[in-house]
C-alpha cells in the first residue's frame, strides 16, 4: 500500500498507543519534510512566524469566466446607513495579553420577523475599564427599509457590557421568535426574544451559568439529538486569567523579533462546551459525556455546524488556534468523536497545525456535498477542504488557487454566491493581530485588505480582490463578518465587525441582473428556525457549465445554520444564485425529523417562507430587487 499522508495519520488513529500532539508531529516529520511550527513550544511563547511552503499555481480546464468582468462591486455604505458607533477591543497600539486580540462578532438578525434583516454587533471592552455610563455595550440596530438602521440597542434590552465575543441565533424555545446567544471571556448571555421589540436575559433560569471563569469562543445552536429542540455548542479558547497570565517582557514572547502578547502556546487550551435542550426552556451541560473533551486540538475559535457525511445527523468542526482542527462527529447516540485526523481535515497539506480562526461551510463545487473553508494566520494559506463523500476530505488549498495568498491574516470568512450564477464564491476578512506591527520592519499593517475569490466553475477560484470595489481593498482591522441582504435587492452584502473602529456595511451593487431565490424555513416537529434542514434547489440556469448539458438544470444544496465564519451569525434566509432560469423547477427541503417537502415551478426573484409540511406561508417579490431588473 502505498504511503500518505492521511493514510499515516489514519493509521495512528487506530492503534491503541496514546500519542501527544508533539509526539504525532516528530513521528511524522521524516515524511512531512519539515517540523510543524510550535512543534517544539517554549512555555507561554507568542505564535511561531509561519511561511507556507512555495507551491506551483494551479493547472486545469480554462473556466468560460475566468478573467471576464466581475459585475459586482461592494461599496461601504455603513455611515450613511447610521452604523456610526465605534466598537471596542483591546488597547489601540499595543496588547499586553491575548485578551485583547480577538474582537468580536457580528450577525444579520431578523428579531423583528418582518424578513428585512437587521444587524447585531458585539461588542469588547478594554483592560483599563471605562467610566461610568461611557462603557461601550453590543448593539442592536433595527433596518428602517430605506437603506438605513435605527440604534435600538437600550430598548431592546440588549446593551450589554464586557469582553464579547461570538453570536448565534436560533429559537431555542420554539415560540415563533429567534433568539440570540452572546458569548464572553466570562459569562455568557442567553437573551429571550420577547416577540415585541424586547428582549430579556434569561441565562441563569436557562441553567447556563458557569462555575468558573471561562474564555468563551464561537457558538451555535443546533439540535444534535433531532428532537425538535436546539442545542447549544459554545467553544473556549484558553484557561485565561489576567491575574496570572505572562507578561511579553516577562516571558519574552516576540513575533518576528517584536515584542507582542504571550499564547496560545504555552497556555492552557479551554475545554469546549455542549449544552442539551431539555425542552422546557432550560439546558443541561453534557459536554464531557458527549465526548466535547475527547479531542487531540484545542485552543478553539470559531466553529459551524452541519451534516457533512449525509448521514442526516449534524457533526461540528471547530478551528483552533496553533494546533489541529476538531471535527466532532455525530454518533448518533447523544455522544460525539474527534475525528479530524482520519477525514483530513486536522492538519494543512503538509502534515502541520495551523492557526485557525474562522470556518464557513457550502458546497462550492456543487457535488451535493458540503466543503469547509477556514482561515489562518499571516504566513500561512487559508484552507479548502473538499467533501469526498465518504466521510473524507482532500485539501485542495493549492490546486483551487487559495495558495496564491499567504501575508495576510484572515479571520472572517463566508462561501457567498457574489454573482448569482449559482457557483459559491469565497470573501474573506483580514486584519492582522498585532498592532505592534504598525512601524515596524515586518511586512504586514494592522489594518488590511479583503480577500475575494471567484469560483470560475471549474474547482478553481479568481482572486478578484482588487477589482471588487472599494469596500475589498480599503485596509480595516477586520474581525467577524456577516453575509445576508439587507436592502431586499437580490444580491448578498456583509457587516464587518472592526477592532477600535466603525463597522463596516459592505453593499453589493450588482451590473449583472441574474435571477435568485430565497428560502426561510419555519419547523413544526423540528425547531421552529429550522435550523438543520436541507435545501435543495434545481433550475434551468440558462448557463451550461462543464459537465452540465446545455439546457440542463444544475442542482445547489445548502443548510439552515445558525453561527458562519468568525464569530458570525449570516442571514438565517438561505439564498441562492440562478443565473439566466426564468422559474425554479424544484425546492426539496429535508427537515431535521425527517420529513421531505417538494415544492414544484417557483417564480424567481421572491423570498418563500416554508412550513414544515410544505405550506408556503409568504411568497414576497421585494420592491428593491424589482427595482433592479
Amino acid at each position: 500500500m502505498p504511503f500518505n499522508r492521511r493514510g499515516f495519520l489514519k493509521s495512528l488513529s487506530r492503534t491503541a498507543l496514546v500519542l501527544s500532539l508533539d509526539d504525532v508531529l516528530r513521528l511524522a516529520r521524516p515524511a512531512f519534510g519539515r517540523q510543524a511550527p510550535g512543534a517544539q513550544k517554549p512555555a507561554a511563547n507568542s505564535r511561531p512566524a509561519y511561511e507556507a511552503p512555495a507551491r506551483p499555481a494551479p493547472k486545469g480546464t480554462p473556466s468560460p469566466v475566468a478573467g471576464t468582468p466581475l459585475g459586482v462591486q461592494f461599496v461601504d455604505v455603513a455611515k450613511q446607513a447610521g452604523l456610526h458607533v465605534e466598537m471596542i477591543y483591546g488597547g489601540e497600539h499595543r496588547n499586553k495579553y491575548l485578551l485583547e486580540t480577538t474582537g468580536c462578532g457580528a450577525a444579520f438578525f431578523d428579531y423583528d420577523q418582518d424578513d428585512w434583516v437587521d444587524i447585531f454587533l458585539v461588542n469588547g471592552w478594554r483592560l483599563e475599564g471605562f467610566a461610568k455610563g461611557k462603557e461601550p455595550v453590543c448593539r442592536l440596530f433595527k433596518n428602517n427599509r430605506d437603506g438605513t438602521f435605527t440604534d435600538v440597542t437600550i430598548k431592546a434590552g440588549l446593551a450589554r457590557s464586557g469582553w464579547g465575543q461570538a453570536c448565534c441565533v436560533g429559537d431555542y424555545n420554539n415560540d415563533g421568535w429567534n433568539d440570540l446567544f452572546v458569548t464572553y471571556y466570562g459569562q455568557n448571555a442567553l437573551f429571550r426574544n420577547n416577540g415585541n421589540g424586547t428582549f430579556n436575559d434569561v441565562t441563569k433560569e436557562a441553567g447556563l451559568l458557569q462555575d468558573r471563569l471561562r474564555w468563551n469562543s464561537g457558538c451555535t445552536f443546533l439540535d444534535y439529538n433531532k428532537n425538535g429542540h436546539l442545542d447549544l455548542f459554545v467553544g473556549n479558547y484558553i484557561d485565561f486569567d489576567v491575574k496570572t497570565a505572562p507578561l511579553p517582557e516577562d516571558a519574552n514572547c516576540t513575533y518576528k523579533g517584536i515584542m507582542v502578547a504571550c499564547g496560545p502556546p504555552g497556555l492552557e487550551g479551554g475545554k469546549n462546551l455542549l449544552y442539551r435542550n431539555n425542552g422546557n426552556g432550560t439546558f443541561s451541560d453534557v459536554s464531557e459525556k458527549a465526548g466535547m473533551w475527547g479531542t487531540l486540538g484545542t485552543y478553539a475559535l470559531s466553529c459551524g455546524a452541519a451534516d457533512l457525511d449525509n448521514t442526516g445527523w449534524p457533526n461540528i468542526y471547530v478551528a483552533n488556534d496553533s494546533t489541529s482542527a476538531t471535527y466532532y462527529q455525530n454518533q448518533k447516540d447523544g455522544t460525539f468523536k474527534d475525528q479530524a485526523i482520519e477525514a483530513g481535515v486536522a492538519y494543512s497539506p503538509d502534515g502541520k497545525p495551523q492557526a485557525g480562526m474562522g470556518v464557513s461551510i457550502g458546497d462550492y463545487n456543487r457535488d451535493g456535498l458540503l466543503d469547509i473553508v477556514k482561515t489562518n494566520f499571516a504566513g500561512d494559506t487559508d484552507s479548502l477542504y473538499m467533501n469526498l463523500g465518504d466521510g473524507s476530505f482532500d485539501d485542495r488549498t493549492y490546486q483551487a488557487g487559495l495558495g496564491l495568498n499567504t501575508r495576510l491574516l484572515g479571520w472572517g470568512v463566508s462561501f457567498i454566491d457574489i454573482d448569482n450564477d449559482g457557483w459559491l464564491d469565497i470573501l474573506v476578512a483580514n486584519g492582522h493581530v498585532y498592532p505592534e506591527v504598525d512601524g515596524t520592519q515586518v511586512d504586514a499593517a494592522y489594518a488590511e485588505r479583503k480577500y475575494l475569490y471567484r469560483n470560475l466553475r471549474n474547482g478553481q477560484f479568481e482572486d478578484v480582490s482588487l477589482t471588487g470595489g472599494s469596500g475589498i481593498t480599503a485596509a480595516v482591522k477586520a474581525r467577524g463578518f456577516a453575509v445576508g441582504d439587507y436592502d431586499n435587492d437580490g444580491d448578498l452584502d456583509a457587516v464587518v465587525n472592526c477592532v477600535n473602529a466603525v463597522p463596516q456595511l459592505l453593499r453589493c451593487d450588482s451590473t449583472l441582473h441574474r435571477s435568485w431565490i430565497k428560502i426561510r424555513t419555519v419547523g413544526t416537529k423540528s425547531n421552529r428556525t429550522g435550523i438543520g434542514a436541507r435545501i435543495k434547489v434545481v433550475a434551468q440556469t440558462g448557463t451550461p457549465l462543464l459537465s452540465a448539458k446545455p439546457g440542463s438544470g444544475l442542482t445547489q444544496i445548502e443548510e439552515v445554520r445558525s453561527c458562519n465564519g468568525y464569530y458570525s451569525a449570516s442571514d438565517l434566509r438561505i439564498h441562492f444564485g440562478l443565473g439566466e432560469a426564468k422559474k425554479v423547477d424544484n425546492v426539496e427541503i429535508r427537515w431535521p425529523s425527517g420529513a421531505v417537502d417538494l415544492l414544484k415551478d417557483l417564480a424567481v426573484n421572491r423570498l418563500y417562507v416554508v412550513e414544515e409540511g410544505g405550506k408556503i406561508l409568504k411568497a414576497e417579490a421585494f420592491a428593491a430587487a424589482q427595482a433592479k431588473t
